[in-house]
């Protein structure tokens, strides 16, 4: 049996599963995390030690058709400008409750288009953050950046705050995918950016292209991912474009007849990945590429590769805090999420409160089960010494749990004394693998395809 057939059989080009940036995933999460509950998760952070930020800015000039993301369009900079003001308050509400000494590993501006942020509110807003919280050594600040809503002056003003790796959206340079997806941004205009970044010292690009666009062929991917490569990222994710209109009402703009199959998408990918690697690229966990010499490629090497709200990371720090609407934080003791609506969340922080609506605090086998799925998104491959010495789970147990997995996918993974392991071809398989130590019910839930 080859291996498409072999994927068939096991239902991949059927599946729907979570990408698994949290565990529990995000639709389970619940009314249990209150903002005084976040606030004492906030205060119990050990002095002295680093955590990661992520500032959200909602905003968007354009709304593209094929983005699902928490955004809203906006012509004028005024709704921007009260916008900021509710963050630097939210930022002070943060550094009221941070204990002494705390200081930054990430910090990540995202969105929605951070970059339609004027020089001044970048200016204001970044010391206003390393005010309550500041960089710590070799720590790093990163940012989502339009090329179609950026220019001299804010990269100035984001370099000079101290931007040190910046994230260009490319999604595909083909002219009649960029119309159907509702995203013209020529390569001419992205090249231009991009040499811009690293005019003023940028030392690291990061850029995102997506599989699964309508109208994408192999020929036309190749051309776009060697388009990208001209540019020289330093990491690219490779995502699967998440075609779920009925979450995202803009997407019913595109054309689902124009959207490839998911046997299409997997050839779409494999060629995408080819190339990445004959221009020797690392291959990062199931969508990510990266130089070697890049912290990423570094931290798969060494077993320090992990999974947030963004994908793939090689940050080390035990709390994420996401600030701005729709945020989520991650602490050691479980997740929280800021309000959605824009105007529930300034409604909240000018009250003088945190705007925590929902959540989930870890109990039972959480933190065990979401080891497992991120080990195997990450590294392909689970360890029984790890999970015994740090959860203090019985080798019988993981022996069920492995054997659940076995009976469901054969000879697709591979359980010794050691672990359980993904071979190489069974890789595209691995969110489908993932689930099966998922404990929550996933029935009623809408998730992207597998591949």
């Amino acid at each position: 049996m080859d291996k498409e057939s072999q994927l068939t059989r096991l239902g991949l080009f059927d599946a729907r599963v979570p990408r698994y940036t949290s565990y529990p995933t995000a639709p389970h999460f619940g009314n249990d995390v209150s903002p005084a509950l976040f606030t004492r998760w906030i205060e119990s952070i050990p002095a002295g030690s680093a955590i990661s930020l992520y500032l959200h800015v909602p905003f968007c000039r354009r709304l593209c058709w094929f983005c699902a993301c928490r955004t809203q369009g906006t012509s004028s900079d005024e709704p921007v400008l009260a916008y900021v003001q509710t963050l630097k308050a939210e930022i002070a509400l943060l550094k009221a409750h941070l204990p002494k000494g705390v200081h930054l590993s990430r910090l990540h501006w995202g969105g929605g288009t951070p970059t339609l942020l004027k020089p001044d509110m970048i200016r204001d807003l970044a010391a206003t953050v390393f005010d309550a919280v500041p960089m710590g050594e070799d720590a790093e600040f990163s940012v989502e950046i339009d090329p179609d809503e950026v220019d001299a002056a804010r990269l100035d003003a984001l370099a000079a705050a101290g931007m040190n790796r910046a994230s260009i959206g490319v999604q595909d340079f083909d002219p009649e995918i960029q119309a159907t997806i509702g995203r013209i941004q020529p390569y001419d205009l992205t090249k231009r950016v991009a040499d811009m970044i690293r005019d003023r010292g940028v030392r690291s690009l990061n850029a995102d292209i997506l599989y699964g666009l309508p109208h994408q062929t192999q020929a036309r991917i190749s051309d776009s991912v060697q388009k990208l490569l001209t540019l020289s990222p330093d990491r690219v994710a490779l995502y699967g474009y998440a075609h779920v209109p009925w979450m995202s009402r803009r997407q019913q703009m595109i054309p689902s007849d124009a959207i490839p199959t998911p046997q299409e998408r997997l050839k779409l990918f494999e060629t995408a990945a080819q190339l990445f690697d004959w221009d020797g690229y690392e291959s990062i966990g199931i969508d990510h590429f990266a130089r070697p010499e890049d912290g990423l490629a570094v931290a798969a090497q060494s077993g320090g590769l992990r999974r947030n709200f963004q994908g793939y990371t090689d940050d080390r720090a035990d709390v994420l805090v996401g600030l701005g609407a729709s945020s989520i934080s991650r602490f050691p003791q479980g997740y929280a999420q800021n309000a959605s609506g824009t105007s529930d969340y300034t409604r909240s922080v000018r009250a003088g409160q945190f705007t925590t609506h929902r959540g989930h605090v870890f109990s039972g086998e959480d933190k065990l089960r979401g080891r497992i799925i991120e080990a195997l998104m990450c590294d392909f491959r689970v360890s029984r010494t790890e999970l015994i010495r740090d959860f203090g789970v019985d080798d019988a147990a993981l022996s069920v749990m492995f054997a659940k997995t076995k009976a469901q996918f054969g000879d697709m993974v591979r359980v010794d004394a050691a672990g359980m392991a993904i071979p190489a071809p069974a890789h595209p398989l691995t969110r489908m693998i993932a689930r099966t130590f998922d404990a929550y019910d996933h029935s009623k839930a809408q998730h992207s395809a597998a591949i």
